[in-house]
């Protein structure tokens, strides 16, 4: 079987209206993906940086899979949350990026948004809080009625991987 190794890092975030964000991440694959070794979700610390906007994780990512195809290859889900002065947490954005298909070090830009609800909502999370959320998150990474969503761009989350390959070649794969 082809062997995936992913090691690296999401960064932090930046861009967001306010600071005090943490992240929710996961991994999707597809069928033929067995995962050898590994977390594949889990959640950064809250950052609340003393200057800038950039809140910093520096969250440890270390995946280990195996496959018998390509299909379905590894995709990155990430929601960015606020946690407030109140311990409360609002979604502040959902973003998705592939996993970079050819070895080495890769820094990614993960771009988020959020839904938008009508002017009323819009108006009680203005004062009430809280948000509008996804009832089924796999739109976030799947795509197929995500069109319909009225939405609005958010921040962006960097991570760094380092992608090794193993065994590809064995499967028409060049590196």
């Amino acid at each position: 079987m082809a062997e995936l190794h992913i090691i690296g890092q999401i960064v932090g975030a930046s861009g967001f209206p306010q600071s005090s964000l943490f992240c929710k991440w996961g991994v999707h694959t597809g069928g033929a993906w067995r995962l050898l070794s590994g977390l594949k979700e889990g959640q950064t610390q809250v950052d609340i940086p003393q200057t800038g906007d950039m809140a910093f994780w520096s969250h440890p990512i270390d995946l280990h899979y195996a496959t018998k195809g390509l299909q379905g290859w590894p995709k990155f889900h990430l929601q960015v949350w606020h946690q407030d002065l109140f311990g409360r947490s609002q979604l502040y954005g959902y973003g998705h990026c592939h996993v970079p298909s050819s070895p080495g070090r890769h820094r990614i830009s993960c771009v988020t948004w959020r839904p938008l609800g009508s002017w009323q909502e819009q108006f009680t999370q203005m004062f009430v809080g809280g948000g509008l959320q996804l009832r089924n998150p796999d739109l976030i990474y799947s795509g197929a009625d995500r069109y319909r969503l009225r939405t609005e761009a958010m921040g962006t989350v960097e991570l760094e991987l380092g992608v090794i390959m193993r065994h590809f070649d064995k499967y028409g794969v060049e590196n």
